[in-house]
């Protein structure tokens, strides 16, 4: 009897509604009009979310982009309107960081400090970028809504066309190009912002817009970088971390009296002065240092970074991140600290062990970012899908081979006299340390020949600096001043 009632079930509904995929839109837009107040200034703009396509050589579309355009209304011109590009990281993460967080009109509704809050939500931004800047937010294949609508899953091809930091880049380049024509933005200053991956991303793309789609810029932003193909393994990497364990380590109060009553940004160049200076011509002699000059770094490395002198030693003076996130407060109240912020805790099963159980910070962002980036896009923004927002989504593998992003963005401000770049970091961020971004700069152009172009900005939270209200409104001003700053004056040529 139940087999003759299954059989009957079968028979009245459609065999293929059993088989029904969530459609993907594939060239789409929603148009939203809006307003904002930054700066006492109120601001008109509309907001155009869609999705593009991706080409392949064959001009079939093959993935398609999920994208917010903010323009702001109201400009006639937009040849003397610049247009920001913005990318988050990953590789693997939505664009979703730096949209409702950072430099869009809208931002989570956190607390001053960046924890979250609830009932979630997004409010006005007072200090976005908007009043000077128009601003696309780009999610890369399988991030976001973005997806790849070939029929058949094919692993192999899928890491040739979109998931490899070479791949990655050519294939962006080329949707940049269709998206400036389609919005009629070729003659605008062009701007590229990229966080954490995304600076591999941006630094990348810097050379590929050039050379393939003949596309100039005037100004790359980089956002917590990473290395972007810049080797500092070895010694090197080992002492760079000194810094960012004095600045973790001052701000949960555990260094020596002496070193926690100086400012941080009195304290952090006496550190980095001695990571350069003393550990690191240590660390080059490896196991031919003598007993009592190990003795003397790991006391002065226990000194900037509230370890033991002996944990220091009984690590060869190469304590790893993840220990030092354990162990910075285990004898104190037994919490972790977060990884991309150190300023968060996190609490372990166990206060025994070598790394923390998971990352406090993320866990934390997670709670307000993600409830409030679906309701945001479906409510405010009106555009409707049952497709999943991929916070981080499936990219992996991820051929990581033949970076070379860090010199192609020195390639392509060499060939443009316009193209300046800016590097902003947190102190806390123990991902992307500020002094591995510092090192970066140095070493990005090191004929010096470009210095001039490159500049540093710290702020005094982590990894998402704008999370922290004050570094919100410092460093959407920062940005402000860099682009105003570097905008040619009227009828000035791009030439050395």
């Amino acid at each position: 009897m139940k087999k003759f009632y299954a059989l009957l079930l079968l028979s009245i509904i459609p065999l293929t509604s059993f088989s029904q995929k969530i459609p993907i839109p594939v060239d789409t837009t929603v148009v939203s009009n809006h307003e904002v107040t930054i700066n006492g200034q109120k601001i008109s703009y509309t907001a155009t979310t869609g999705m593009q396509p991706v080409w392949n050589e064959d001009r079939e579309a093959v993935a398609s982009l999920f994208y917010t355009y903010y323009k702001r209304s109201g400009i006639k011109d937009l040849k003397n309107r610049p247009l920001v590009i913005s990318f988050n990281g990953g590789p693997g993460s939505a664009s979703v960081w730096m949209h409702i967080a950072y430099t869009g009109p809208r931002v989570l509704e956190i607390d001053e400090e960046g924890f979250p809050v609830q009932p979630y939500g997004i409010k006005e931004n007072p200090f976005s970028i908007l009043d000077v800047a128009d601003i696309v937010y780009v999610n890369p294949v399988n991030t976001g809504y973005s997806r790849i609508i070939e029929p058949e899953g094919d692993k192999k091809r899928d890491r040739e066309q979109f998931f490899g930091v070479n791949a990655d880049v050519t294939y962006l380049a080329k949707w940049i190009n269709t998206f400036v024509t389609r919005n009629n933005r070729w003659l605008s200053p062009k701007y590229l912002i990229g966080e954490s991956y995304g600076t591999t991303r941006v630094s990348g793309l810097a050379l590929e817009l050039q050379n393939s789609q003949w596309m100039y810029l005037n100004g790359v932003i980089l956002v917590s970088p990473t290395d972007i193909g810049i080797d500092r393994d070895g010694p090197v990497e080992v002492a760079n971390r000194l810094p960012y364990f004095t600045a973790a380590a001052w701000f949960h109060n555990a260094l020596p009296q002496e070193l926690q009553k100086k400012d941080l940004e009195e304290l952090l160049p006496e550190a980095e002065e001695y990571a350069i200076n003393e550990v690191l011509p240590a660390l080059v002699k490896g196991g031919f240092l003598s007993a009592e000059k190990r003795k003397e770094i790991a006391a002065g490395m226990s000194k900037y970074s509230g370890i033991s002198e002996k944990t220091i030693l009984q690590h060869n003076l190469e304590v790893p991140y993840r220990y030092f996130w354990k162990d910075l407060l285990r004898d104190e109240n037994g919490s972790t600290i977060g990884r991309l912020d150190s300023r968060y805790l996190g609490l372990d099963k166990k206060e025994a062990g070598d790394s923390p159980d998971y990352n406090s910070e993320l866990t934390s962002w997670l709670h307000s970012f993600t409830p409030a980036i679906n309701y945001y896009l479906q409510n405010e923004l009106k555009f409707k899908t049952d497709l999943t927002y991929f916070m981080f989504g499936p990219v992996h593998p991820w051929d990581r081979s033949k970076n070379n992003t860090g010199e192609n963005l020195r390639q392509a401000m060499a060939q443009n006299p316009n193209l300046d770049v800016l590097i902003q970091s947190g102190y806390f961020d123990g991902a992307t340390t500020y002094f591995d971004a510092k090192y970066t700069m140095w070493q990005l152009d090191t004929s010096g020949k470009m210095k001039d172009r490159l500049s540093f900005k710290g702020y005094r939270s982590g990894h998402m600096m704008y999370l922290r209200n004050e570094d919100l409104e410092k460093a959407n001003n920062d940005l402000r001043a860099f682009i105003e700053n570097s905008l040619p004056k009227p009828g000035q040529p791009a030439r050395y």
